[in-house]
């Protein structure tokens, strides 16, 4: 795979005197260690010649020798006579990437982030930590996992506030320890993560509310609600797809409670990340707060089926599916190996050995997740329903999830960029799979289920005839059985 570096990410790697991140000198060691090429644009060379500072300037630039340089890259169109040299390198880096010279760009600026959304080529842009995080997960799987999160009461964390997880937050807030510990005085509580060392890796403080003015315009949710009060992940911890699993432990809150909306404060440059994550599971920015960007999701418990798309739908009311007689259902096999891989909270009689964690409230796999297999069907398309059946040992209906996306594909890097940081497949099952036109499937986990309907079940109910051996599709009315007994 070919990683184009942006100029701020050749700065720190050439720059002794820039402190170099732990995530981006891992990126650069996988990329060496498993044969990644690291190339630069020429726009970065200019760039760099800039810089004013004489000796800072020709070390820089002797040491890019060891990178690979492009070459022949096309003119890019979309720069003018007016187009400033900082836009005018920009647009030509990704242009360059627009025209394939490499598969992704590795740039931290927000400039070149939005701008690559303009262009459609957002998907191919990666943060360091995203950089990271696809190259760990394609070459050391075994040390990726999802992990779980507990609930806690506030309390229980009063004799950590001096860690340094909580600095950010007392740079920020200085009256961060008092606010804290008049919380716990009201039994407030709080989703938490747990590194391996025992050290606090990630936190949501959260609070049930009752007819809440949400912004400066007054804006007022009536009845009950869900505040996210505090959502911070560290350094750390990040790649682990921590943020949804949070969103996923709201979710179920909100659900279980009939709670009609989640929203949360926040600072719109600090924490951009989180925001577009809040966006892609129907989060709406919805005005100011003192200051704070506030993003509001509508979860009212009765929605009509037919207000959009069936995907839209999901990703806007999610947990909440579109399921009338319009959308498509499948039922899709997968092997028992392949469904721990998936779905590592799934709890099988036959999975002794994937112990839960013993926690008050715990899950231990994201929403956004990619499956693949070498089916021939071609149809499934965005929104429909799929229900996976694990084969061989359980033989059951265990999970639905929802299509956001399916392709064929048959070069190994191609699926490699489509599944991005949802894959759990290492490189070399990849591989395997892609010696044949491989489907790749983008999906959102909605649920496992309670009452797992066996093959035997399947039968004699009719919802499918014979053994489950490859995707099939079934009826909305045989759908309807399944999900009865299911639940």
């Amino acid at each position: 795979m070919r990683f184009l570096l942006d100029t701020n990410i050749l700065i720190p790697l050439e720059d002794s005197r820039l402190p170099l991140s732990s995530n981006l000198a891992n990126f650069v060691r996988l990329a060496r260690e498993y044969g990644h090429q690291l190339v630069f644009h020429p726009a970065s060379k200019e760039d760099i010649s800039r810089d004013e500072n004489h000796d800072r300037r020709l070390q820089t630039l002797e040491r890019l020798a060891q990178y690979t340089c492009l070459e022949k890259v096309p003119t890019c169109p979309w720069n003018t006579p007016e187009t400033g040299p900082n836009d005018k390198a920009d647009n030509e880096i990704l242009y360059a990437l627009a025209c394939d010279a490499a598969d992704a760009l590795i740039t931290e600026d927000k400039g070149i982030q939005n701008k690559a959304k303009r262009q459609n080529l957002e998907a191919r842009v990666y943060a360091i930590q995203t950089a990271e995080d696809l190259l760990r997960r394609l070459h050391e799987t075994t040390s990726v996992h999802l992990p779980n999160i507990q609930e806690v009461p506030l309390h229980s964390l009063t004799p950590e506030l001096e860690d340094n997880f909580f600095d950010g937050l007392r740079l920020d807030y200085p009256d961060f320890g008092t606010w804290f510990r008049a919380k716990a005085r009201e039994q407030r509580k709080a989703w938490l993560y747990r590194n391996d060392d025992g050290k606090i890796g990630a936190l949501c403080i959260y609070a049930h509310k009752e007819n809440e003015i949400i912004s400066d315009n007054d804006l007022v949710l009536n009845g009950a609600s869900l505040k996210l009060c505090t959502f911070i992940v560290a350094p750390s911890c990040r790649g682990k797809k921590i943020g949804e699993l949070f969103l996923k432990a709201a979710f179920r809150y909100a659900t279980s409670n009939r709670l009609e909306h989640i929203f949360i404060h926040g600072n719109a440059e600090k924490q951009s990340i989180l925001f577009e994550l809040l966006t892609d599971f129907g989060f709406v920015e919805s005005g100011t707060y003192q200051g704070d960007i506030v993003y509001l999701k509508k979860q009212p418990e009765m929605i009509p089926e037919d207000v959009c798309e069936p995907f839209e739908y999901c990703r806007r009311y999610f947990p909440h599916f579109r399921q009338d007689s319009s959308v498509r259902k499948f039922i899709i096999p997968i092997r028992p190996e392949f469904h721990r891989i998936l779905f590592s909270d799934y709890d099988s009689p036959f999975d002794s050995q994937m112990a839960l964690f013993e926690s008050t409230y715990s899950v231990s796999n994201a929403i956004k997740q990619a499956y693949l297999c070498n089916a021939q069907i071609q149809s499934i398309k965005a929104g429909d329903i799929v229900l996976f059946y694990r084969s061989i040992d359980e033989q059951a209906v265990t999970s639905l999830g929802i299509v956001e996306h399916y392709e064929s594909h048959q070069d190994v890097w191609k699926i490699v960029r489509q599944v991005r940081r949802r894959t759990v497949y290492s490189i070399e099952q990849i591989a395997e799979l892609a010696c044949k036109p491989t489907k790749v499937m983008l999906f959102r986990l909605v649920k496992h289920f309670l009452h797992p309907p066996s093959i035997d079940w399947l039968q004699e109910n009719h919802v499918v005839n014979g053994s489950i051996q490859s995707i099939r599709e079934i009826n909305d009315h045989a759908f309807q059985k399944l999900i009865s007994k299911a639940s």
